[in-house]
């Protein structure tokens, strides 16, 4: 009876952490979009866009708690339907044009060991505009962080035929090379690094790097995603582009 009980105990605790660190998962939406009107909750593929990011965190094996970090009741509202914690509305000063991510998140943080006792490890980073991020990339982005010993891990994707080689920069219409090239001629495509950018849909932080005000740490791991999984949405494109994508899938 007694390994049974250390059985189910064992089961539940690799379900809500990995090697026994403690991952917090905040979801930012403020109200205030101008490209796209209420964009966080406009519908798309038969739900509002910010379900789709609280469905995967719900989903995650290793995210121990998420939140929602908004301004805006009708976002919370929506977000608490679909199962998401709303423990507190933003502060007016977090929700400007202006704000960056890191006070919101830091206010989170602070927010939850004021008012729950409860402190993390790592805190992740989820924007609604990534609605093609999957529970699994969640979950192995936390994986890697730890394996690794991390500082941050960042989601990434490959940038399909591109190189600094062959950027270019215009002194009027003349067209000159951004970076180096040898004996007049820049690198064969073989001979190409690959590139990459952020693509916006995980940012995984030490707490205690993010509590300085530092996203990335000195070292920063890069979480690579495919192009399909990797839609960031700021405009009607982008809406498009995702609905694309659910609809093939």
């Amino acid at each position: 009876m007694i390994l049974v009980k250390w059985a189910i105990l064992v089961y539940f605790i690799n379900i809500y952490m990995y090697k026994n660190k403690r991952f917090l998962g905040v979801i930012t939406a403020r109200g205030g979009s101008k490209g796209i009107l209420h964009k966080n909750i406009k519908e798309l593929g038969g739900k509002p866009l910010i379900v789709w990011t609280i469905e995967a965190s719900k989903d995650s094996r290793y995210l121990d708690y998420f939140l929602l970090s908004t301004d805006d009741m009708e976002i919370a509202n929506i977000a608490k339907e679909h199962g998401c914690d709303v423990p507190f509305m933003r502060p007016k000063e977090l929700a400007t044009d202006s704000a960056k991510s890191i006070p919101v998140v830091q206010h989170a943080i602070n927010w939850l060991k004021e008012n729950k006792k409860q402190e993390f490890d790592y805190v992740m980073i989820l924007q609604p505009t990534s609605p093609l991020r999957t529970q699994e990339d969640i979950d192995s982005s936390i994986k890697k962080i730890v394996d690794k010993g991390a500082d941050s891990v960042m989601s990434m994707k490959k940038m399909d035929d591109v190189s600094i080689a062959k950027l270019k920069v215009l002194d009027g219409d003349k067209i000159l090379p951004l970076a180096e090239v040898e004996n007049g001629y820049s690198k064969s495509r073989d001979e190409l690094r690959d590139v990459y950018k952020r693509n916006c849909a995980i940012y995984l932080t030490k707490t205690d790097i993010l509590m300085q005000g530092d996203l990335f740490g000195n070292d920063s791991r890069a979480y690579i995603m495919p192009e399909e999984r990797s839609i960031d949405i700021n405009t009607s494109f982008d809406f498009d582009l995702a609905e694309f994508f659910i609809n093939k899938k």
